[in-house]
């Protein structure tokens, strides 16, 4: 009896070891993304920036509200916020909404203008 309760309580807890894994295997995949797409914006528009990110969001399934959704750049640095929540099954029939929150400051060098034939 007591070899049953210790695998009922072990496959509880790898259930929602599972389900915690999943999600957050989401939350850095879109991370990764958004850092990368900040880092070599190249000469994209804040706009530009704000709809790959949605794009990379979409993908991920994650439900990102573009109102919450902020990016901004000065120079060479370009800061993305926002957060979000997402409902994770711990147990079978319990539920539990976890929010995350996304800050990104990712610097970059300017484009260089092409140099004329020739020209050192």
């Amino acid at each position: 009896m007591k070899t049953l309760v210790k695998l009922a309580l072990l496959a509880i807890v790898a259930n929602a070891t599972w389900h915690v894994f999943t999600v957050y295997s989401a939350h850095w995949k879109f991370l990764d993304g958004i850092q990368y797409a900040a880092q070599f914006r190249g000469d994209k528009s804040d706009e530009q920036i704000r709809q790959q990110v949605l794009e990379i969001a979409a993908q991920a399934e994650l439900p990102i509200d573009e109102g919450q959704l902020t990016v901004t750049h000065a120079e060479t640095r370009t800061t993305i916020d926002t957060a979000y929540t997402r409902t994770i099954e711990l147990f079978p029939g319990f539920t539990y909404p976890w929010p995350f929150t996304v800050h990104v400051d990712a610097y970059t060098t300017a484009p260089q203008a092409p140099q004329a034939p020739g020209r050192r």
